[in-house]
């Protein structure tokens, strides 16, 4: 489906996106203010998006790729994953801490990181050219946030993925941790991990569930981007996708990625009042 939102309406959804990152105050939903919005409408939304924050001098570190699993696409009715753009202060260190009141509703996922050491430039862009041009791969947590309402208060509308998808992909926040491992060293297929909130295991996962192979996600993101004229960067960050569910966080919790012989990575969401 191509745009059906004129150029306007694109970026005013754009700088209400914007001014909603900013005030911590969810929008509502895009997908009843626009029934007809199609995907590229919500990317075109996201682009814009993107532009108003690099004016506002952030700098782009990386991409991220969601909804990689069959059961994450089949809940919005999508047959492929979506993207989204990581900047600069989107990064926490291990074991660091979320400053109470930086997200309006966050929910944490467990990912492989690829750092690429070469550019890689779709079309055609495959599995094993990901594994050749990514430098290493690294555990990750992903901090999603809604800036636009998860559910509408007057009918319970869920979000929809065109929501999702002008929203940055949900995108909001990464923690990079663990062992850092070349990616023909280990079958990344078998890389699992165990979150934990608090000490308590909430979901566990394997990384071949995303897209069979997480270089896979990669390989689909340098294609999509093509059209574009967009390459993935030698340096950039590159969020394969989450083998597990989200997992709300709350002020207070700690979260931990236990991925076995590539260690751990934690983050502890501050509690208020602090």
């Amino acid at each position: 489906m191509g745009e059906t939102l004129g150029e306007s309406a694109v970026a005013d959804t754009a700088a209400r996106l914007y001014d909603a990152e900013k005030t911590r105050s969810a929008i509502g939903q895009l997908s009843l203010r626009y029934p007809a919005m199609t995907i590229e409408d919500a990317y075109a939304v996201q682009r814009a998006l993107v532009d108003l924050k690099i004016a506002d001098g952030r700098a782009v570190r990386g991409h991220k790729i969601g909804l990689t699993s069959k059961v994450m696409q089949r809940a919005v009715s999508i047959s492929e994953p979506d993207y989204g753009v990581l900047f600069d202060d989107m990064f926490f260190d291990d074991g660091g801490v979320v400053p109470v009141g930086r997200f309006i509703r966050p929910r944490v996922e467990v990912e492989l990181a690829f750092v690429l050491g070469e550019t890689l430039k779709g079309p055609g862009v495959t599995l094993y050219d990901v594994l050749r041009a990514s430098e290493y791969v690294t555990p990750a947590l992903e901090i999603l946030d809604a800036r636009v309402q998860m559910s509408d208060p007057a009918t319970g509308h869920l979000r929809t993925i065109v929501d999702t998808i002008a929203d940055n992909a949900a995108d909001a926040g990464i923690v990079l941790g663990g062992n850092v491992v070349r990616p023909l060293d280990v079958d990344l297929r078998w890389v699992g991990a165990l979150l934990l909130r608090n000490a308590a295991i909430e979901e566990s996962g394997l990384a071949a569930a995303v897209l069979n192979h997480p270089a896979n996600g990669v390989a689909w993101l340098a294609n999509r981007l093509a059209p574009h004229d967009v390459a993935l960067q030698a340096g950039e960050i590159i969020l394969a996708g989450s083998f597990t569910k989200p997992v709300f966080a709350e002020p207070g919790d700690t979260f931990v990625a236990d991925y076995g012989p590539l260690g751990t990575v934690s983050i502890y969401f501050e509690r208020e009042g602090r």
